[in-house]
């Protein structure tokens, strides 16, 4: 090849690939929800999509844009780090925005979307360019020598980018929606740690008041015996009643720092760091809502509805895309031939396309984007119904608290303490025997604790009430211990003497 020849025809192979330029564009469809970002919501009728995802910009930047947030969150937690232990009181609110700014669950979630998100720009790019050369052999000997350079770059059919972005932008949102849901599973842990926490603390309380009362109680059975006027096993039961609190202390020691350790877990902390102390009594306020209105609350806000709403969308791209296998794609060709004797045949241009003949496997395609696009929206259809139901549920229970511990805050509490005033009036001039008055203390002492109990039930499960208007709470971040019996339920305790 003659240098001259070669300067003419090497800037014309340099712009094989500008033919790309405007090739490699997205549709709105690129862009991935930020994880900051909240859903628009449409409100719509039952066994409709109800989310549509915002765009927030292209996928790369959006994942620069979340490493920035988390090295700010993680540089507010460190600044944070003994705002939880210098406090005098622990409140929920507290635990749960220290917990979500610690834990390590929601980084390994965020990874996992960053890497549907990086999927984006992978599939919506085009192939590499081809080039290659063709040498005669008998020629090289010659001058010139024969040669032929070429230079390819594959066009898939219009639209087919765009498609298969639009499929994994989708499931690049649908991702996004785990990230929030751990974050609500995490709130969920952290109430439900917190008020497991405060419960065995009342009941320290409630059991630190019955000691009390117990040595009171011994105090005056003592007096009462040197003055003939009760016998020695009066002092003996009690003394039997003492040791059994005494080893329900140790029993609540240990349960307490069990529940320590369970929120120092949360909190990605040591299990032994001291905590400050729950709060003395928690107040229940306000009305119960509407069932009704929590309903259509959850179906138009719930991360799963949400989630498979962006894999219908997804879906709906799919079968777009499959039909899109029908039409051929295009290479593009640019060569220069040095074989030819006419100098003005050696710049060359050229088009191919593939012949989509496979008719069998193109409406494989089709028919499986189909029936995958029909068992999403059944699935929409299943856990929208799910959701309902779980609603309801969650709220009658809320609601079987709020009775119980109006009922106890009304009649039982204040009946058992006028019970064993008049028990404790009547012991000391002889009028009330003893075991009389350990039951009339037992009973408070029960009644008490239950009382405690039915106030950490109710805010449970308006926790969970509140967790069903997101999603279901399939994966906990830590074990959840089971539910105690409710009070007056089969399995409560009954009395004192049997709490070991």
């Amino acid at each position: 090849m003659r240098p001259a020849n070669f300067r003419r025809t090497w800037p014309f192979l340099l712009c094989v690939p500008s033919l790309t330029i405007g090739c490699t564009g997205l549709s709105k469809s690129e862009s991935v929800p930020h994880l900051l970002d909240s859903p628009t919501v449409v409100k719509t009728d039952k066994k409709k999509s109800i989310v549509q995802s915002r765009s927030t910009g292209h996928s790369q930047a959006m994942i620069q844009t979340v490493g920035a947030v988390e090295e700010k969150k993680e540089q507010e937690t460190t600044t944070k780090s003994l705002a939880i232990s210098e406090l005098n009181e622990l409140s929920a609110e507290v635990l749960v925005e220290q917990v979500v700014a610690r834990n390590p669950s929601i980084t390994q979630m965020t990874a996992a979307w960053q890497a549907a998100s990086a999927r984006v720009p992978q599939v919506t790019s085009l192939d590499d360019p081809l080039l290659g050369t063709t040498l005669a052999p008998a020629a090289l000997g010659s001058t010139p020598a024969g040669y032929r350079i070429e230079a390819f770059q594959r066009l898939p059919f219009p639209g087919k980018l765009s498609l298969r972005g639009e499929v994994a932008s989708a499931e690049a949102s649908a991702a996004s929606r785990d990230v929030e849901g751990v974050k609500q599973q995490l709130i969920e842990a952290a109430r439900d740690a917190f008020y497991e926490y405060y419960f065995i603390a009342r009941s320290s309380e409630v059991n630190e008041e019955v000691v009390a009362s117990l040595r009171m109680s011994r105090s005056n059975a003592e007096t009462l015996f040197t003055t003939g006027k009760v016998k020695q096993q009066d002092m003996l039961v009690l003394d039997v009643e003492l040791g059994r609190r005494k080893n329900r202390t140790i029993l609540l020691e240990r349960q307490k720092a069990v529940a320590i350790a369970r929120i120092n877990t949360l909190l990605h902390q040591s299990p032994d760091t001291a905590l400050p102390p729950p709060p003395k009594s928690i107040k229940i306020e306000g009305e119960l809502p509407d069932p009704r209105k929590l309903q259509e609350q959850a179906l138009s806000q719930r991360l799963d509805l949400q989630a498979t709403n962006d894999r219908i969308l997804g879906a709906q791209a799919a079968v777009q895309l499959a039909t899109k296998e029908y039409y051929p794609d295009f290479d593009l060709m640019a060569a220069y031939d040095n074989m030819w004797d006419d100098s003005k045949m050696r710049p060359q241009v050229g088009v191919r396309i593939n012949l989509p003949m496979r008719f069998a496997k193109r409406e494989g395609a089709v028919a499986e984007a189909h029936a995958r696009l029909m068992e999403l929206n059944a699935q929409l259809s299943r856990q929208q119904d799910q959701a309902a139901f779980e609603v309801q549920q969650a709220f009658e229970q809320w609601r079987e608290s709020h009775r119980s511990v109006q009922l106890f805050e009304t009649e039982l509490i204040p009946a058992a303490k006028l019970s064993v005033k008049a028990a404790q009036a009547g012991y000391v001039p002889g009028d009330v025997p003893l075991l009389v008055l350990l039951e009339a203390q037992r009973n408070l002492a029960d009644l008490q604790e239950q009382y405690y109990q039915a106030t950490t039930e109710f805010f449970r499960r308006r926790t969970a009430l509140q967790r069903t208007l997101t999603g279901p709470s399939n994966v906990a971040p830590l074990p959840v211990p089971a539910d105690r019996p409710g009070p007056g339920q089969p399995g409560a305790p009954t009395g004192m003497s049997t709490r070991m």
